[in-house]
């Protein structure tokens, strides 16, 4: 497609937008713009957009297809400044937020103005932030989910735009989309800072809490290492959803804290069992709304170099890690490394090569 592009937010969505866009659609001019002028310079210079913007009003009135991909909270001011710019006529309006209800609301303007506004959420992300991390490979195969209020011929025409992404589009209303991620996305943050809190709090009786979470609690409390700032904004956003969701977990827990009271066997069983049914019945590889992290668990020989040796010949076979940290030590051995990949195939191919050269390896499903 040819065109102009104005992404507004230059982040690792924003960024990781542009270059698929760039990549299927190579005569098409990416214009980026962002409040923080360093993001900007970055960039144009790792060539992920093709113009700076000078503002959002004069990137928005170039444009053939303006992508928001700001926290939510500043999106409402950005949305309330197009109807008063010369925008194209035939213009799309999209985004990239976590929450739609109050976007949708406040697009509802520029509809009534005959501008087409289309809800996006790629539901996926990355552990890193910034630009520099934007990847062409982000979206693919997450599921892209599109919340119009338009006609199908315009989310088409948003679909060709985006078909660089290699995701896979699902259309949703508002209040669909707002309910199903505050169940598997925004409830579970809220879950584990508790969980990290709690700790933290028990940690003051006894400071072998803190020592003894470093290992499995740790792991299943990462995303509470979000960024606060945007969480506060996504809770805010999707709070009567999240208030329900709450109110069925306290009833959830005091149903088990009465299963525990009366020492109930068969019901604790059934209440792990029903959840390792469900637990284990979900999808493996398929992406979701949380970024899966892909982790590689290996046993090395406490001998000089034994972890430069394991990432040299990651090295040698162009095999990136993102982190790396040693879990335990055990007896006659440095301990478990596990190692973190951007992505399945990395974490797959590194597996396949290590065992060649005799390494015990684990992945964790």
């Amino acid at each position: 497609m040819n065109g102009k592009v104005f992404i507004v937010g230059l982040g690792l969505i924003g960024g990781s937008l542009a270059l698929t866009i760039k990549k299927r659609h190579p005569h098409a001019k990416i214009y980026g713009y962002d409040t923080i002028k360093s993001e900007i310079d970055k960039a144009y210079n790792l060539n992920i957009i093709d113009e700076k913007a000078t503002s959002f009003r004069q990137g928005a009135a170039l444009a053939d297809l303006i992508i928001l991909s700001t926290p939510v909270l500043e999106m409402g001011e950005l949305i309330r400044q197009l109807p008063s710019i010369d925008l194209k006529e035939n213009v799309i309006i999209t985004d990239t937020g976590s929450t739609k209800g109050e976007v949708m609301e406040m697009a509802s303007e520029l509809r009534n103005q005959g501008l087409t506004f289309i809800g996006g959420h790629p539901m996926a992300g990355s552990h890193k932030s910034g630009v520099e991390s934007a990847k062409v490979h982000l979206f693919e195969n997450a599921y892209y989910i599109l919340t119009p209020d338009t006609s199908l011929g315009k989310v088409e025409e948003l679909k060709q735009w985006l078909s660089g992404t290699n995701a896979h589009f699902l259309v949703l209303d508002t209040e669909e989309h707002d309910f199903i991620t505050g169940v598997i996305s925004h409830f579970p943050h809220i879950i584990a800072a508790g969980l990290v809190n709690l700790a933290k709090k028990n940690a003051d009786k006894n400071p072998l809490v803190s020592l003894l979470a470093a290992g499995g609690f740790r792991d299943i409390t990462r995303i509470a290492s979000s960024n606060p700032k945007m969480w506060k904004d996504i809770v805010k956003q999707n709070r009567f959803n999240l208030v329900d969701l709450l109110n069925n977990w306290m009833t959830e827990m005091q149903n088990i804290q009465t299963v525990l009271m009366e020492d109930d066997e068969e019901s604790i069983i059934r209440y792990f069992e029903e959840a390792k049914e469900y637990r284990d019945s979900l999808p493996v590889r398929a992406k979701g709304a949380i970024p899966s992290y892909y982790d590689l668990d290996v046993d090395v020989m406490d001998v000089p170099g034994a972890i430069a040796t394991i990432t040299s010949l990651l090295a040698e076979d162009s095999i990136s890690i993102t982190n790396l940290h040693i879990m335990e030590a055990r007896e006659g051995l440095l301990g478990v490394l596990r190692l973190s990949f951007q992505n399945g195939k990395d974490r797959t191919l590194a597996r396949i090569l290590l065992e060649q050269n005799n390494y015990e390896t684990y992945e964790s499903v």
